[in-house]
Order: structure tokens, then sequence, then C-alpha cells
């Protein structure tokens, strides 16, 4: 049985952006389009200013576990155009960008990786949040 999937929580301004995001790519050009758009309209929608410190936001940067292979990650969740290259960074359109949007701490969600194999992420801290770091309107 699957489990329930936990809640996610986006600001408004994260989802205005990747919404927009979306609209500009063909779902060929990004296989995880439709999962993506799904979590996005099964959302909670906060104002910026709203945000619980625990949730991961664009930006944020989160250590998380994937428990198939147990390993820790911690990757800051960027726009694609803020990906330069370097390790510690993830984009909000790769699997487990997508995966981590949105999510609590202690939350875990099960998301099809690379290759469709299913991979469940959980994240273990919000190490940084440009929300309760003040910055809302980056």
């Amino acid at each position: 049985m699957a489990r329930q999937k936990p809640q996610i929580i986006l600001s408004s301004l994260d989802l205005d952006r990747i919404e927009a995001l979306l609209a500009a790519i063909p779902a060929s050009a990004f296989p995880g389009k439709a999962e993506l758009q799904a979590e996005l309209d099964r959302a909670d929608v906060l104002a910026p200013e709203d945000i619980p410190p625990h949730l991961v936001t664009m930006n944020s940067t989160v250590k998380f576990t994937i428990a198939e292979t147990g390993k820790e990650f911690c990757l800051t969740l960027v726009y694609p155009r803020d990906m330069d290259g370097s390790a510690d960074r993830v984009s909000i359109f790769a699997p487990v960008g997508s995966a981590l949007l949105g999510l609590s701490v202690g939350d875990e969600l099960a998301w099809p990786g690379p290759g469709g194999k299913a991979m469940t992420v959980r994240v273990k801290e919000v190490v940084y949040q440009p929300e309760s770091a003040g910055e809302l309107h980056r």
C-alpha cells in the first residue's frame, strides 16, 4: 500500500516563478514535468512571510537522505538558471529537486528518480531558508 504523500507548502512567489518556467518547457525536455505540476497543484500556498522555517523553499539549503541508498546530501535548491556546475546545488527540475520542494523536516516522499526507479527523499534539516532569513523577494 502506498504511503500517504506528505502535505507540501509553497511560497506564492516560488509557485508563480516555477509555473512560469514550466509553461515555457515542453514535456519532452523535462520528463518530470507532469509530476512536478501535480505537486504544485496539490500544494498549500502561503505568502513568503508566512512560510514556516522548517520548510524547503527555493534557494533553501537542505540536508536530506535517499532512503534506498542511505546516502546523505546537503544541497541548495535552485532555479535552472542558477545551476553553475557546483556540486552543492540541485535544480528544481532534477528529480531530487522536484521531490524536495515544499517538504518539511521529517517528511519523506517517494519520487521517480533517474531512469524511472523510485527513490525516497527524507528531509533531515533545513540549514538555510531565504524566508526565515528575511529575504522575501529574492
